[in-house]
C-alpha cells in the first residue's frame, strides 16, 4: 500500500472509532453511523472508503479489530488453561467498557441485516473462533482439559456468559463474577487432578 493510501486507509479507521467513541461529543450509534459521515470526517471520498470496505459494517468491523486483537490475547507463551483464563479476563475487561457497547451494537445489527452478519462472522467470530478452538486443543494435549468435551462446545461455556451479561446487561463483568463463571465453566470441562 502506498503512503498516501496508509494514510487515507488510517484516517478512516480513525474516523470510524472518533464517531463510535461515546466520549466524543459528536458519537454516534453504530445504526447512525454512514459511510457518508466516515467520508467527510475522514476527509476522503465514498470511494476511496468502497476500494478497502464492502460496506459501513465491515468498515466498523476493522476499526473494532484494529485495537481489540492487541487487547484480548491469546498467548503462546504459557500453559493453554492460563492463556485462556488471561484472554477470557482481558475479554471481560475489554468488554466492560466502550468496546462492549460497540460490539453490542454490531450484534444487534446484525440482527436485521444478514450481510452484516456474514461480515461480522467472516471478518471477526471465524479468526477467533478458529484461534480459541487451537487454544483449547492445545489445553487438551496438554492434559488440562477432558478429551471427551467438543472444543467448540467448551468454547461456548466460557464465552457465552461475557456475551448474555453484555448483550442483556443482566449484571456486571467485574473481577468476582467473572472468576465464578470461568470456574463453574471449567469444573466441567477440567480433568480431576
Amino acid at each position: 500500500m502506498a503512503i498516501r493510501s496508509e494514510q487515507s486507509h488510517q484516517a478512516i479507521l480513525d474516523a470510524t472509532m472518533r464517531m463510535l467513541d461515546a466520549d466524543h461529543p459528536d458519537s454516534l450509534t453504530v445504526q447512525k453511523l454512514s459511510i457518508e459521515r466516515i467520508a467527510r470526517e475522514a476527509g476522503v471520498s465514498k470511494t476511496t472508503i468502497y476500494r478497502w470496505w464492502p460496506s459501513k459494517a465491515a468498515v466498523i468491523i476493522d476499526t473494532f479489530l484494529e485495537n481489540h486483537i492487541a487487547r484480548t490475547p491469546i498467548r503462546e507463551d504459557i500453559p493453554a488453561l492460563d492463556a485462556l483464563r488471561v484472554h477470557i479476563e482481558s475479554l471481560a475487561q475489554v468488554y466492560s467498557g466502550h468496546e462492549g457497547r460497540l460490539i453490542a451494537q454490531l450484534v444487534a445489527e446484525c440482527q436485521y441485516d444478514s450481510s452484516t452478519m456474514e461480515v461480522f462472522k467472516d471478518r471477526f467470530w471465524r479468526s477467533r473462533a478458529a484461534a480459541t478452538r487451537a487454544l483449547i486443543e492445545r489445553a487438551v494435549d496438554e492434559g488440562a482439559l477432558r478429551r471427551d468435551i467438543d472444543p467448540e462446545v467448551i468454547a461456548e461455556l466460557l464465552y457465552s456468559p461475557l456475551y448474555f451479561r453484555l448483550l442483556f446487561a443482566v449484571g456486571p463483568l467485574d473481577e468476582e463474577t467473572l472468576r465464578q463463571l470461568m470456574t463453574g465453566a471449567l469444573n466441567g470441562v477440567a480433568l480431576p487432578v
